[in-house]
């Protein structure tokens, strides 16, 4: 309804006959909509809580923001030749984009690790994505004209994530209650939302035969380097907090915010930053198998050092 409402304003497309409604915005009011429920859900109070932790949160921040670009860079230079160029762009991008939040903090309870730091580091995360996501991409990217310039990404992340987040958060004094009684319903609207945005991706890729000289060895390709990647930032986040002589409940929530990647928060930042990108679909790619990958591994993870405590 939100989205209706939206594209209701914005108006038809030029040219269109019918109030025919124009999918980029369609696509927008979508992203509008999936972050105006973040900004809902999003608890200050979990937030105050965790604050405290700052070598936890500069230390689980730095992995999501500094070594996971580093590595991203790695192998988007690393692979010239090798992979084509949408799935070297799009492992790039899952390496600059955002830690994910509910799965993050979900495995740290059941792990016994630190919540609350969890809570605000998967927060602080997203937040700081809106910023720094489109950085590294225009700064490895920009050069090679494989993304829009830098001004208008930041301008439409702000419209259409920021603003409608902090509408949420202004709102949820009055609509966060209506939001928790409800929370199973809106997960199949975050998942719908989701998956609309996906699934226009690849559409549009097909439609423009970005898919026709890939075999299925790309895709192979991309689950073994999705695999080699979770590895090594699992490896390197545990390493980092036991330099930096963390305790177990923080190690833990290190583990988990510094080695995952957001999807929720990544799609809808992905169709503003690359826009009408025609290999949209193979952009997302790594990201969309990395999420499945990092659920099955973060959850083994987490039973374990459950067991274990």
């Amino acid at each position: 309804m939100v989205a209706a409402a939206a594209l209701a304003w914005l108006g038809p497309a030029p040219g269109a006959t019918g109030g025919a409604l124009r999918p980029d915005l369609l696509a927008k009011a979508g992203v509008a909509l999936l972050f105006f429920l973040h900004g809902l859900a999003l608890s200050c109070g979990a937030l105050r809580d965790g604050v405290l932790h700052w070598r936890l949160h500069l230390l689980a921040q730095s992995c999501v923001f500094l070594l996971f670009p580093l590595l991203g860079l790695v192998l988007y230079h690393g692979l010239a030749g090798q992979l084509a160029e949408p799935l070297r762009i799009g492992l790039f991008f899952l390496c600059a984009a955002p830690s994910t939040v509910s799965s993050s903090v979900a495995m740290t309870a059941a792990a016994r690790g630190n919540v609350a730091g969890s809570v605000f580091n998967a927060t602080t995360s997203s937040l700081l994505g809106i910023i720094l996501t489109p950085l590294w991409v225009a700064t490895a990217l920009g050069a090679a004209g494989e993304t829009r310039p830098l001004g208008p990404v930041i301008w439409d992340l702000v419209r259409w994530l920021l603003l409608p987040l902090a509408a949420g958060q202004a709102l949820r004094p009055w609509w966060g209650a209506w939001l928790a009684a409800r929370k199973a319903r809106i997960a199949y609207v975050d998942r719908g939302v989701i998956l609309f945005l996906v699934y226009t991706s690849f559409c549009d890729s097909f439609q423009e035969g970005v898919w026709r000289q890939q075999g299925p060895w790309s895709l192979a390709l991309v689950l073994a380097l999705s695999l080699a990647v979770l590895a090594a930032m699992l490896g390197a986040a545990s390493a980092v907090a036991r330099l930096a002589g963390l305790a177990r409940e923080d190690r833990i929530a290190m583990v988990f915010c510094g080695a995952k990647k957001s999807l929720a928060a990544g799609v809808p930042m992905a169709k503003l930053i690359f826009g009408a990108h025609p290999a949209l679909g193979m952009i997302l790619l790594p990201l969309m198998v990395y999420h499945t990958v990092q659920l099955v591994a973060g959850g083994m993870l987490a039973q374990r050092w459950g067991e274990q405590r």
